[in-house]
């Protein structure tokens, strides 16, 4: 193959002219966990493609999240969107009801919308396991999330 052409996804995206827009919609709840996730997102989205462009919308909860994603996909040429919400349970079923129905609605809006919808709106059990996923610990899903869009959106760019 020719040098000049693209061989996989990731080096399809680096010969692309177009910058990839990536745009992170953010909850505030939480938002120790969140901003941790969110700063480690740009860096690594950064280190990945100096040329992304970075787009943060910030809501208040994560049950808003889905609505931005759509308005987002509806209005603006994002090449993909990451969510970043961090949901820890309680002695109710709330949050897994909130979580499942972001899950839901982030799967229907990606399909619905072609678009790479990146779903990092984590559910967990307590504070110790935000930390070690947002925070330090060896499961920095922040940097997960941005390697995830970088991806998808070469894989989008192959077909």
């Amino acid at each position: 193959m020719s040098r000049n052409f693209p061989q996989s996804p990731e080096q399809s995206l680096l010969f692309s002219e177009e910058a990839p827009l990536i745009t992170i919609i953010a909850s505030e709840y939480n938002a120790s966990f969140v901003d941790a996730m969110l700063e480690q997102t740009q860096q690594e989205l950064r280190k990945l493609d100096s040329r992304t462009i970075i787009k943060v919308i910030r809501v208040p909860g994560a049950l808003e999240i889905p609505l931005l994603v759509k308005l987002v996909a509806e209005r603006h040429k994002s090449s993909a969107i990451i969510a970043l919400g961090v949901i820890i349970r309680g002695e109710t079923a709330h949050a897994d009801l909130i979580a499942e129905a972001i899950t839901h609605a982030l799967l229907n809006l990606s399909l619905d919308y072609c678009l790479p919808v990146i779903h990092e709106v984590l559910l967990l059990n307590n504070e110790e396991q935000a930390q070690v996923r947002c925070v330090n610990g060896p499961l920095y899903r922040g940097v997960e999330a941005a390697r995830a869009a970088i991806g998808a959106i070469a894989a989008t760019r192959f077909i």
